[in-house]
């Protein structure tokens, strides 16, 4: 999969069915060569301006399906 394709699937939050944006951007681990947690913006460029942290950092190994439209995600808000 292409990092323009995962860019596309909108990020939804299993434990509130809401949707928390989409994928921003990526951290690899440098030894590995995997990815360690995907970043998540909920897509308000005015925030952004303002604001430098993105909305969610999401770890990896909470990331629970991958579809061909969204990514399943189980994490605590």
């Amino acid at each position: 999969m292409l990092f323009s394709e995962l860019r596309c699937k909108q990020v939804i939050n299993l434990k509130d069915c809401k949707c928390l944006g989409r994928v921003n951007d990526l951290e690899f681990d440098e030894c590995s060569g995997q990815i360690c947690k995907i970043i998540v913006s909920n897509g308000n460029r005015f925030a952004c301006w303002f604001n430098n942290e993105p909305e969610y950092i999401i770890c990896f190994k909470d990331i629970k399906k991958i579809g061909p439209d969204i990514i399943i995600v189980d994490i605590g808000r």
